[in-house]
């Protein structure tokens, strides 16, 4: 690595490192994979210095640091629904899979880890920018004007392309949903 680019990493450290922090530790579960996402995130950026520009670097190190958030989520095994939301804000969800908060049993189980399975296939047909918007304002819990802020791209924009989300995951779920009701 160039002396110029060891330059641009270190300022960068500098001027976004506790900002970076911040924006991973509210999405994370604990300290340990905070700082392994950060890492990640400073190895792409060095991967990346001398092959080519980056226009927007800040919003760059965020999308990156999402992204890395969003991996962390994939691998990881398939929590029930009840990890992910609080329980007021289930009811006002527009995505609300309220028919497996039912009692915690073995076929519960396996019913959550089939719907993340489902949910999962179904999210990855999307366009990414609806996905994305999904994951971000559903099941990560960041507000419409953040993700806006991230992004660049004004919030209209951003309902506009999760509706899009929500009405194709409710036309792609409606099978499992109902084999899961009529059992």
């Amino acid at each position: 690595m160039t002396t110029e680019g060891q330059r641009k990493i270190s300022s960068t450290i500098k001027s976004y490192g506790q900002g970076l922090l911040g924006f991973i530790r509210k999405r994370v579960s604990n300290d340990a994979d905070a700082e392994d996402i950060l890492q990640d995130v400073w190895y792409q950026l060095s991967a990346m210095i001398n092959t080519q520009p980056i226009e927007q670097l800040g919003a760059w190190l965020y999308r990156v640091a999402r992204n890395k958030i969003i991996d962390r989520y994939r691998k990881k095994t398939a929590l029930p629904w009840k990890d992910k939301r609080d329980e007021e804000d289930e009811e006002n969800s527009s995505f609300s899979p309220s028919f497996l908060i039912a009692e915690d049993n073995p076929e519960t189980a396996y019913q959550e880890r089939m719907l993340w399975k489902q949910l999962t296939s179904a999210l990855e047909e999307l366009p990414a920018e609806q996905r994305d918007v999904f994951i971000w304002h559903e099941l990560d819990r960041i507000p419409f004007a953040e993700i806006a802020e991230i992004t660049g791209e004004p919030i209209g924009k951003l309902i506009s392309r999760k509706r899009y989300a929500v009405l194709h995951l409710r036309k792609r779920l409606k099978i499992f949903y109902d084999e899961l009701v009529d059992s």
